[in-house]
């Protein structure tokens, strides 16, 4: 494999990220949605329109089935989530994005498209364009559940 310099793509990608995600979390502070965690939230983010069961989470998150669910108990406890059962397979529960999950999404989402304006001036809008052509084309690989 050829040198490179400087830091891998990988941590080139997680850069970015990580200064999204602290501006994403320091505004729903301010906004008083500071009682979930990165970790919950990654959970959250996975929640389907119409509810997402327990076992799916964890595997799109990728965490064990049992770090999910305590994960979601909290999230539940803190009203960001609901369970109910799931209308295909009454054995089988539904989590679902409660008002406040969405409120915090609302708020969440007006951070990234912020920064990503932000990105954009930085980077141009043909570079910013291909950019996120590039990493929507490596998702078919990375993400399963894409």
């Amino acid at each position: 494999m050829a040198e490179r310099d400087g830091p891998s793509t990988g941590v080139l990608l997680f850069i970015p990220y990580r200064a999204l995600e602290d501006r994403v979390f320091a505004a729903l502070a301010e906004a008083g949605f500071d009682d979930f965690t990165p970790a919950q939230a990654r959970v959250m983010q996975r929640i389907g329109p119409d509810g997402t069961r327990l076992t799916e989470l964890a595997a799109q998150a990728q965490v064990t089935k049992q770090t999910a669910g305590f994960l979601v108990d909290q999230l539940e406890k803190t009203g960001y989530v609901r369970r109910i059962p799931d209308p295909t397979d009454r054995r089988a529960r539904l989590v679902c994005a409660a008002e406040k999950a969405h409120a915090a999404k609302r708020v969440a989402d007006a951070v990234v498209a912020e920064v990503e304006g932000e990105w954009a001036a930085h980077l141009g809008v043909r570079r910013m364009k291909q950019l996120r052509e590039a990493l929507t084309m490596l998702r078919e690989i990375t993400d399963p559940w894409a």
